[in-house]
């Protein structure tokens, strides 16, 4: 791993940190890799996908890939697992607007070396990359304490995502209305909410609701 830059605008060092920047917005895009350029990085590879993002890595061999969450396609999330999983590996910074538990859990999940807001000023922005190359070790990624859900509390949200009622999801998982209550309960609990349509909203910030949210786990022994 090279250290980070010193050099400034056109006059980068061979030691410049190598960078791959993909974000589908070409005006945003371009003008971070001036700033970064302007600052002594050297914006080796430009994608508006995570597929292009990949087949850049590959030959370009950037250090670290500044990638967006939201892209056509392969999102940022994906190419960040299979940038990591290049030899070498690429370290990954996500750049977004989104702070969604959820979102940030999933980054940190496919191998995310930091999660930063596309508001951060460019000086700023600049330091923290230097800083993310120059020390490897350390965890950039924001802490997200998430609910931790039993199989059938998993399979009982599943329910009230699909708008079944008590006795529905009783039916449906072969237990008593009760126990669905009381897992509902612990549900509220949780999530800190007060009623259903509240439970569902923050279970999918949190990435607990699935699109085949009716079921599918094997409940707790």
């Amino acid at each position: 791993m090279t250290r980070p830059p010193n050099g400034r605008g056109g006059d980068r060092p061979e030691s410049a940190t190598r960078v791959l920047i993909a974000d589908d917005h070409p005006l945003f895009r371009v003008g971070l890799a001036h700033a970064l350029r302007a600052r002594g990085f050297d914006v080796v590879a430009e994608a508006e996908n995570g597929a292009h993002a990949v087949e850049l890595a590959r030959t370009r061999r950037p250090e670290v890939a500044l990638l967006d969450v939201r892209m056509p396609g392969m999102d940022g999330i994906e190419a960040c697992a299979r940038l990591v999983a290049l030899d070498p590996p690429v370290r990954v910074a996500m750049l977004t607007t989104y702070d969604e538990p959820a979102v940030v859990h999933a980054a940190r999940r496919a191998g995310a070396t930091a999660y930063l807001s596309k508001e951060t000023d460019p000086s700023r922005l600049a330091e923290l990359l230097g800083r993310i190359v120059a020390e490897p070790d350390r965890d950039w990624m924001p802490h997200v304490d998430l609910p931790r859900l039993t199989g059938r509390e998993q399979q009982t949200l599943d329910g009230l995502a699909a708008g079944l009622t008590n006795k529905q999801v009783a039916d449906r998982l072969g237990i008593g209305a009760e126990t669905v209550k009381d897992h509902v309960a612990s549900l509220y609990r949780k999530f800190d909410v007060g009623d259903r349509v509240s439970c569902v909203r923050e279970a999918e910030r949190y990435g607990f609701v699935r699109p085949d949210a009716a079921g599918g786990r094997d409940p707790d022994a």
